[in-house]
């Protein structure tokens, strides 16, 4: 017979008929209250979410919406590509390489160690033997 391990019971879902009627599903957001012994729903309004408005947000200046007049923000990723004898730019993702070079920008003290470590190395390896 066949018997789930440990790491994969672990990721099973709890059901309803794993627990003593102490398990509300839902959708992640909580109980707003609770049923009650003739089987309807009972608002608990301690429970529910109440929203304050800030005083001063009729003359608040920023949206939560973007403007559609806005153009497109270009990427700093561009990649030219020439095609029929013309260059095109192509706009790309950002990639590994560009990961690591950002690092070593940021890191240059220790590219330097590792540069001088390897320039260290590479004339040991150069020197002959006696």
């Amino acid at each position: 017979m066949f018997k789930p391990s440990q790491p994969m019971m672990a990721r099973l879902r709890l059901t309803t008929k794993q627990v003593n009627g102490g398990y509300y599903k839902g959708n992640r957001t909580g109980s707003m209250g609770y049923f009650a012994k003739n089987g309807s729903y009972v608002i608990d309004w301690k429970k529910v979410r109440t929203y304050v408005v800030p005083e001063s947000l009729d003359t608040f200046k920023l949206t939560p919406f973007v403007t559609k007049r806005m153009a497109p923000t270009r990427s700093k990723y561009v990649e030219d590509v020439v095609r029929n004898g013309r260059t095109i730019d192509i706009e790309r993702a950002f990639n590994g390489k560009d990961y690591l070079d950002l690092w070593a920008l940021v890191n240059w003290e220790e590219v330097e160690e590792k540069e001088r470590l390897d320039a260290e190395k590479h004339e040991v390896s150069q020197e002959p033997c006696p």
